[in-house]
């Protein structure tokens, strides 16, 4: 059938309902790839041809092109079927929109239980697609707590550079615990936030755990994940619950990634449920049911001007930090660590250091791992150990370039139009002393 239909289409191209048989045909055989360049086809034919967007966007989920199907599926939300709503969900979870993911398979289960998807239950705090757990039982907590509860053995001694940083937290956080008696005088509380942002992969986690090592605290790290849940109610619970523990075991250091997706600005929000839980959220900063003094809380985004204005009043996170990427001495020492118990030649780290400007932890982190590589094949084909050298990680480099440009090119336009307030100066100077 579909040799037949390919052969029709060569003799009559234009028509649709013929090329669109065979787009469905080609979905159905799993020949994605196929089935896609069709659909396409029908679309610069017939552009808006719902049921194509449709067939396409299904061939991108199955090829693994979450993204390009998220846009498909983002179009034509109000008239997707269940499961096409279940497909646009997975790709959302893909692309790490859980907030969104989490409202639209909430409310898919309240209309279509039999939809349930096991790993979506699983994530959603939903084992098995079963009831959810009681969270309010004690038990519950002693179990958890052991699941991301910690005390690290780093301190500031090991983070390299970042001296602003470090200086900024040591007045809000540990100067309080090591002279508390002058604080108390002048009526300052222990306790407080501090919002760290920046690209991706410049140790905004590294500094907060090193951080709790500092004080020598319990350090309590929180994702998406620990607190969003499907059923309404349980998401502002779960968030009660952490600061509870939290407050339990002060002095603690809090730290909440990627906190814009659970503080995202509510004027962007269309979900009810997410607004709750940013309330909720605001309500345990305040300290409204429970004194939060102790607690440190410490957040890291990378995209601060998503994080609703309210979490920046005096109080809650009053302490705005950019985190840059690492300067050249920085660089340095993050190379000497990374290559540490490698099989290395004499390394020039000052030459290595000064040829990867604007490079994340992350991306030198990147550049070894290519040059690693490059040496396993040379030693897999000699039969013999070689050992890295200045010139190899030179080369490995230039094979990497840093992915910090790509998040400055964004946060240029906020720093340039956004800025009444004056909170991205700091990336406006970065910009204009490395002329970027």
């Amino acid at each position: 059938m579909i040799d037949s239909l390919k052969e029709a289409l060569t003799l009559s191209p234009d028509n649709i309902p013929l090329r669109m048989s065979l787009a469905d045909l080609l979905l159905a055989d799993k020949q994605y790839s196929e089935a896609a360049e069709q659909y396409k086809q029908v679309l610069q034919r017939s552009y808006g041809h719902q049921k194509a967007q449709l067939g396409l966007a299904h061939c991108y989920f199955q090829l693994g092109n979450f993204s390009a199907a998220t846009v498909v599926y983002e179009q034509l939300e109000a008239q997707l079927t269940d499961h096409d709503l279940l497909r646009y969900i997975k790709c959302l979870v893909k692309d790490n929109n859980l907030a969104k993911a989490a409202g639209l398979y909430q409310g898919l289960m309240v209309l279509q239980p039999a939809m349930a998807d096991a790993e979506l239950d699983q994530l959603f705090r939903l084992p098995g697609g079963g009831p959810a757990p009681d969270e309010s039982d004690d038990e519950y907590w002693e179990t958890e707590e052991s699941m991301f509860m910690e005390k690290p053995d780093i301190d500031f001694s090991k983070v390299g550079g970042m001296q602003k940083v470090k200086e900024e937290i040591a007045l809000k956080i540990i100067q309080p615990l090591q002279h508390p008696e002058l604080y108390k005088a002048y009526g300052k509380k222990i306790g407080g936030g501090i919002l760290l942002y920046g690209p991706p992969g410049c140790g905004k986690t590294f500094i907060a755990k090193a951080t709790a090592g500092e004080i020598k605290s319990k350090f309590i790290s929180i994702g998406l994940h620990h607190i969003l849940d499907m059923w309404i109610g349980n998401s502002e619970k779960n968030l009660h619950e952490v600061f509870d523990t939290a407050r339990r075991h002060a002095p603690c250091v809090l730290f909440i990634d990627e906190v814009d997706a659970l503080g995202a600005s509510r004027a962007d929000l269309k979900q009810s449920a997410m607004r709750h839980t940013i309330n909720q959220f605001l309500s345990e900063m305040d300290g409204v049911s429970a004194s939060n003094e102790g607690v440190l809380i410490l957040a890291a985004t990378n995209a601060p001007w998503s994080v609703d204005s309210a979490f920046r009043r005096p109080g809650r996170f009053d302490r705005v930090i950019f985190v840059p990427p690492p300067d050249e001495a920085s660089r340095d020492e993050i190379l000497k660590s990374l290559l540490a118990d490698k099989p290395a030649e004499q390394i020039d780290y000052k030459k290595l250091a000064a040829a990867t400007p604007e490079y994340s932890g992350a991306d030198l982190q990147a550049v070894v791992d290519i040059c690693i590589e490059n040496k396993l094949t040379e030693s897999m084909k000699t039969g013999q150990l070689s050992a890295l050298s200045t010139k190899d990680l030179l080369a490995a480099a230039k094979q990497h370039k840093p992915s910090t440009r790509e998040w400055f090119g964004t946060a240029r336009n906020y720093a340039l139009y956004s800025n009444e307030s004056g909170h991205y100066n700091d990336i406006l100077d970065y910009i204009k002393k490395h002329k970027l």
